[in-house]
């Protein structure tokens, strides 16, 4: 980089434009208060953030939610902590530049606080949370401005200069976000950008003049060296930045922010060795470049241990995040060397112009290129008031033949009040150009729109309410695909002659053939010989909304394992005779309301790849039997009724419906969430190989004292099918639940003439059901009522389930 020319040595340097006297003072004590409450202020930050997360993220897999007050008091109690000791550091040492950096350290303790007051936004009205944040973080900046000292006759190359080389250092910091990020909607994404704008903002009047004073003069009025600057200033910059990060962001957002707002300190340390002309432009410019990567780049939604287990939003953060540190570090370094040669050097205009072109090609090149570019904000799941009057065909036909004029019916019904009820507001949607997507299952509509539109949507009289649909954001490179290198079972599995399956194949030779079970999971592995020979082919059995693959494949494992374990081969499979078809509801373990409606209506009535659900239909080719280990929890956008039409549309089929009870056990009432606490839904809890219910189970009543489960099953280290070939044992409801599946199959297959008739199987299931045990029975049937809550009736038995079917 070339400079201008030097100042001579021996030449006394101009004087500083600020008021403020710099001196030492009171010996080496301050200094040492000084670095210990910095390290202070970075512990207890850092500490309480990755804390608050952490507890945030294991109540949401043991779902429950994080009290709203709980995020504005940890961002208080951070404050606290760390402004008590930076105000006494901005009041008792004689040291003014000791003082200076109290001061700025108690002002980002300030706004820590502040900020973190905010996060009582619920994580689904970011729009709203960004809005309350560019609207505080300019009042804050507004707050603590102060007037700065300017000369008569300021020279302006300087300024534009350090302005230009502030860009490229924040684009700079920006390209690991815009290679492995993505944006949310547009009006999101502004919002993000403003809100960015305002914390700049407040970073210029938090490290202004009289801050940086004491780092580039020496208390004699010498000028300091680079190191001096660079290091000592870019450090303690860097401690009142961590402040601000830790405010900065929802629930998530913010640990990235603390990786990368931090060492953004050192460059603007360096770009202040461009001398006091260059003005506070760049540092606003280089932190609010900074934070737009955590505030507009990433879903804080995403930023979840439940999408920690392969390489998706949670690993592509933080690979973000520590690049974004390094090139912070090395820009710093970089602009540090180079200005710190000479004193007051400064880069030639061109030199600087030329850096910014290049890091502004460079962000675009990597964002159209590499990146996913475009719009991927949240969507609006609208509930229509009119549903389909269905009660009537409860107790339809059953049998082989009868149970499928049902289907026909349903199928009928449901098309027909969509298709009328929907008419006028689609019309609407189409008259604005609002993109969407009609569903019938349950009488919706997922619209693409932001806050103004569900507002709108909100208060029309044919809306009964607007849901959020979750819509994850696309990810650089597809997730790994979770494979096992376990071997075959050579004779059943422990779970299947717990259950008595092999004393059903045996004895009574009845394997579920004629029968189809609907599988609505991850994927399903088409080729595993566990599963190959079962697959009911046709270009009607299998439909992938995620990836629009046209062959079963399964990249999480989690729908391979709970399929086999229903109709595998005989050694891991209940009815190893049965058929299967599949869906992928939950690709990356976070869906919608409307992706498990995409699979859901393929079950009720199959379509061909890329067919139309409305018109493409085949009910005749429904499957008889349907397991379901998924449930939709408050932040995947359902609420208790969202899929309440669904169930009960499969109920008026006779199709036979299984849920997984959900794994938040041993809470009490911890089957919430939709579909397993629906009264016509089986729900399934587990039990060990010591037939103890698992600690993990969830346990009812459900909503509204529904008695749940049903009935237990195996749940725990069962071994089943896993993509690649494989077998691996894995625990939870989502295991137990397509045993009963399973079942059902071996029932049906045995008596045709019971398909469809879901009352008689629900109560032969339940009455040939054995007991199993409870740790600490006691204390649950004090805590949860009685034992029915935690084991339903009891455990599956499919010989005398069997034995029941044939009459």
């Amino acid at each position: 980089m070339q400079v201008g020319p030097a100042q001579p040595a021996d030449e006394p340097a101009p004087p500083p434009f600020h008021a403020v006297p710099v001196h030492a003072g009171g010996g080496p004590w301050p200094v040492v208060a000084a670095v210990l409450i910095g390290c202070w202020a970075v512990a207890v930050t850092v500490g309480a953030q990755l804390t608050g997360w952490s507890i945030e993220q294991l109540l949401l897999v043991g779902g429950v939610s994080l009290p709203a007050w709980v995020w504005p008091v940890t961002g208080l109690a951070n404050a606290v902590l760390v402004g008590v000791p930076a105000g006494l550091l901005a009041l008792l040492p004689r040291s003014a530049t000791v003082r200076a950096t109290g001061r700025v350290w108690l002002v980002g303790a300030l706004a820590l606080g502040v900020f973190g007051l905010l996060r009582a936004i619920p994580l689904v009205h970011q729009e709203g949370y960004l809005a309350a944040l560019t609207v505080v973080a300019t009042l804050a900046a507004t707050l603590v401005r102060r007037r700065a000292h300017r000369p008569d006759r300021p020279e302006r190359e300087p300024a534009l200069i350090g302005t230009g080389l502030a860009i490229a250092a924040g684009l700079a910091l920006l390209l690991p976000w815009l290679w492995l990020g993505a944006l949310g909607g547009r009006l999101e994404s502004a919002l993000a950008l403003t809100s960015a704008a305002a914390l700049g903002w407040f970073a210029t009047t938090l490290l202004d003049q009289d801050f940086w004073a004491g780092y580039e003069r020496h208390a004699d009025g010498r000028p300091a060296g680079a190191a001096r600057l660079v290091l000592l200033g870019g450090l303690v910059a860097g401690v009142a930045l961590l402040l601000v990060a830790g405010g900065t962001g929802p629930g998530g957002s913010q640990l990235a922010a603390l990786l990368v707002l931090p060492p953004a300190g050192f460059t603007v340390a360096a770009l202040r060795r461009l001398g006091h002309l260059a003005g506070s432009a760049p540092t606003g410019w280089l932190v609010g470049l900074a934070a737009v990567g955590p505030l507009a780049l990433v879903d804080p939604e995403e930023i979840s241990i439940l999408l920690a287990t392969t390489r998706d939003v949670p690993y592509w953060t933080a690979l973000a995040a520590g690049a974004s540190l390094a090139i912070a570090l090395l820009a710093g370094l970089g602009y540090g060397l180079a200005f710190g040669r000479v004193r007051a050097g400064v880069p030639r205009r061109a030199v600087a112009a030329t850096v910014t072109v290049v890091l502004v090609l460079a962000a675009g090149g990597i964002y159209l290129g590499l990146g996913q570019p475009g719009w991927y904000g949240e969507r609006l799941f609208v509930v229509l008031k009119e549903q389909a009057p269905l009660d009537d065909l409860m107790a339809g036909p059953t049998g082989a033949t009868g149970q499928p004029e049902r289907v026909r019916e349903v199928h009928r019904r449901l098309v027909g009040t969509a298709l009328r009820a929907q008419a006028d507001l689609r019309h609407e949607l189409d008259r604005w150009g609002l993109a969407y997507r009609p569903y019938y299952l349950v009488n919706a509509i997922e619209v693409t729109g932001g806050p103004v539109v569900r507002g709108w949507l909100s208060r029309r009289d044919d809306v009964d309410r607007v849901l959020i649909s979750q819509d994850l954001r696309p990810l650089p490179a597809p997730a790994s695909t979770h494979h096992s290198g376990g071997t075959a079972p050579t004779v059943p599995s422990w779970n299947l002659t717990q259950i008595g399956a092999d004393q059903v194949w045996a004895q009574l030779r009845v394997d579920g053939s004629g029968i189809v079970v609907g599988s609505s999971d991850s994927g399903v592995d088409g080729h595993h010989p566990a599963l190959v020979d079962g697959f009911r082919g046709g270009d009607d059995s299998w439909y992938d909304p995620w990836n629009g693959t046209r062959f079963p494949s399964d990249s999480g494992g989690h729908g391979t394992h709970t399929l086999a374990s229903a109709v595998g081969d005989e050694n891991v499979g209940v009815a190893p005779g049965a058929s299967w078809i599949g869906c992928v509801n939950l690709d990356r373990n976070l869906g919608n309301p409307a992706h498990y409606l995409d699979c859901l209506q393929f079950m009720l009535a199959p379509f061909p790849t890329g067919g139309d659900p409305f018109t493409d239909g085949r009910p005749d080719r429904a499957p008889q039997v349907l397991t379901n280990s998924w449930g939709c929890p408050p932040v995947e956008g359902c609420d208790a009724g969202a899929l309440r039409p669904a169930t009960a549309a499969f109920a008026a089929a006779g199709i036979f419906f299984t849920a997984a009870a959900g794994n938040t056990g041993p809470r009490c009432a911890s089957i919430d969430d939709p579909p397993a606490p629906y009264a016509d839904v089986f729900t399934v809890g587990a039990v060990d190989r010591d037939r103890r219910v698992a600690p993990f189970s969830s346990r009812g009543p459900a909503i509204g004292g529904a008695p749940k489960p049903d009935l237990v099953a195996p749940g725990a280290d069962v071994l089943s099918a896993m993509p690649g070939g494989g077998y691996e044992a894995l625990s939870g409801t989502s295991m137990a639940t397509p045993h009963v599946a399973g079942v059902v199959a071996l029932m049906w297959s045995a008596n045709p003439a019971l398909i469809g008739d879901l009352d008689r199987t629900r109560q032969i299931l339940r009455d040939t059901a054995t007991p199993v045990s409870l740790p600490g029975a006691n204390a649950t049937a004090a805590a949860c009522g009685p034992d029915s809550n935690s084991a339903g009736a009891g455990l599956l038995n499919a010989p005398a389930a069997v034995h029941a079917a044939l009459g």
